[in-house]
């Protein structure tokens, strides 16, 4: 039956105050979509404190501290920052290979070494940078470039003229 009170009180919280902290959200992070990230990482914090916090009465001051924290957390890891594209500006989508190039592709992703083809695949599958790749990796950049630059060759090689598509 605890629980069930302790949910009671958190939700009647909740119901009441979420329009006000909602707008202090977006006071701190300018953004209707980001404030509700924000209000939702807060409300879930909240709960898991809601015992000790309700006891001391500073729910509202509680929840303040996370909204602007977890913002400045946002602002600080661009990792993290979404990218939302633009109307005209987002980069084309290319026509899909064809099953026979496709094929091939993987036939000689498979036959480069191991790290050549991790990188190959980061760099320019997924679109990570040198830095977001060689952290990933746990190399030197350095080492990406060089890993990238054999790679990529090496590819080219393998495929001919249907790798510079």
């Amino acid at each position: 039956m605890r629980a069930a009170q302790r949910d009671a009180a958190f939700t009647a919280y909740v119901a009441a105050r979420q329009t006000h902290l909602r707008r202090i959200a977006y006071a701190v992070c300018g953004d209707w979509h980001q404030a509700d990230d924000l209000l939702q990482t807060a409300l879930t914090k909240l709960y898991v404190a809601w015992p000790r916090i309700q006891k001391d009465g500073a729910e509202d001051a509680y929840v303040r501290q996370i909204i602007v924290r977890s913002h400045i957390d946002d602002t600080r890891r661009p990792h993290r920052r979404e990218r939302p594209g633009l109307d005209g500006h987002d980069a084309e989508v290319r026509e899909p290979l064809p099953v026979e190039e496709r094929s091939a592709l993987f036939e000689a992703l498979q036959a480069l070494p191991v790290m050549q083809r991790k990188v190959v695949v980061l760099r320019h599958w997924l679109g990570l940078d040198v830095r977001e790749t060689a952290r990933e990796l746990d190399i030197a950049e350095g080492t990406v470039k060089s890993h990238s630059s054999r790679g990529l060759s090496a590819l080219q090689q393998v495929l001919g003229p249907t790798a510079s598509r």
